[in-house]
């Protein structure tokens, strides 16, 4: 598929054997990762339901809806990370369906497939969101939840996700974003609409530096989570 970027994939794969270090470079995926499996769980009730996570690298939004009681596939195109996440399955004892396929490519062999379809920090990686956000929609079943996380492209979002956290506070590697695909709701909402998703929900994620946590509110100038869903058939 083209819809790949070579030298994100090799980021990534670098920094694979850091996934569940709760100290390394991602240490803020670990730290919101309980608002993300909330804000999901609230919408969707995961226990039961058959769910993909898009883009999954180490696995470390998969392993939590297991453990919320979810059958999880996994799939991303890294696959130092997904053999991380393999790892940590096995030995953690939770079991997760890990599978290095594109989307697009999952989308044709396996339409209306899942009740919840997550796909988060990952469309500003990619050269063709919109193609993802489709894939997204069709693997989802009819009534079936679609979650997206990304960030907003304006001059605050800029200073805080690329200057601030991986320049000035070192959180994040410096190159983790480039700032050109970072993506306004707006846009994402228009993508979303054209795959055929209604908006359910928009909610910022804030970080303050001096307590160190992350909350959900209603600014999405920086960090944003989509609660869309498929109609009904």
């Amino acid at each position: 598929m083209s819809n790949v970027d070579e030298l994100e994939i090799d980021k990534f794969s670098q920094l694979a054997h850091k996934w569940w270090d709760k100290d390394s470079e991602f240490k803020p995926l670990h730290e919101i990762n309980p608002l993300r499996l909330d804000f999901i769980d609230r919408h969707a009730s995961i226990a039961g339901k058959k769910v993909l996570d898009v883009g999954c690298g180490g696995g470390i939004l998969a392993e939590s809806m297991a453990l919320q009681g979810a059958q999880v596939t996994g799939i991303d195109l890294a696959k130092k990370s997904l053999k991380v996440a393999q790892l940590h399955s096995l030995e953690s004892g939770v079991p997760i369906d890990y599978r290095c396929v594109p989307v697009e490519e999952l989308a044709a062999e396996m339409p209306a497939s899942f009740d919840v379809v997550t796909c988060m920090e990952m469309l500003e990686h990619v050269p063709d969101p919109q193609s993802v956000v489709r894939a997204c929609a069709a693997l989802a079943k009819p009534g079936g939840w679609v979650f997206f996380s990304t960030l907003n492209r304006n001059a605050k979002a800029y200073l805080l996700a690329v200057v601030g956290a991986e320049y000035v506070l070192n959180m994040l590697p410096r190159g983790t974003h480039e700032y050109a695909r970072f993506i306004k709701p707006s846009e994402l909402g228009r993508m979303t609409r054209h795959a055929g998703l209604e908006l359910h929900t928009l909610s910022g994620m804030a970080y303050n530096p001096l307590t160190r946590i992350y909350s959900l509110n209603d600014d999405t100038a920086v960090n944003y989570l989509m609660a869309t869903r498929l109609p009904a058939a």
